[in-house]
């Protein structure tokens, strides 16, 4: 008995609640992203351990206040030799989980700017994050990205 008037409530309740409210979301969503919609410059992402670590064991870096590059050129062998790889990194020193993700993303937004202009192809890039990101004005950061970028001998001149 009780079985069936809780089938018949949660029945009641899909035809009822869930469609008006389902039906809201979705027009809010849609609404929400033509409103947000810009062009977002995506740069191809070095995501897996062993990208990071072949990047690493290259050696060469620059070290700038705001952040650490670190570069390898691809070899021909390997896929997309096409495109300037980046990947991101912040170590725990930096802080909490709200301050590493806060540098993540200042990171991103910089490379983002400087990196598909400036980056020279065929080269896989790691961005290390440090502590004085946080407080470094967003002009700095792109300075520094652009001081390793030629220290390292891989910055190309705007298209």
């Amino acid at each position: 008995m009780f079985a069936s008037v809780g089938m018949d409530f949660v029945a009641a309740w899909r035809q009822l609640g869930v469609a008006v409210f389902w039906r809201r979301v979705v027009h809010e969503a849609v609404s929400v992203s033509q409103l947000k919609a810009r062009p977002v410059s995506v740069l191809p992402r070095l995501k897996r351990r062993p990208e990071f670590l072949r990047v690493a064991a290259t050696g060469r870096k620059w070290v700038t206040p705001g952040l650490i590059v670190q570069v390898r050129k691809r070899s021909v062998r390997e896929a997309d030799t096409h495109n300037a790889r980046v990947g991101f990194t912040v170590s725990r020193k930096v802080g909490n989980s709200v301050k590493r993700n806060r540098v993540r993303r200042r990171l991103k937004a910089a490379a983002a700017k400087m990196m598909t202009e400036h980056a020279q192809l065929g080269m896989d890039f790691v961005i290390i994050g440090r502590k004085n990101t946080l407080k470094r004005p967003f002009s700095a950061l792109m300075a520094d990205i652009k001081i390793a970028l030629k220290k390292l001998q891989t910055y190309r001149e705007g298209i």
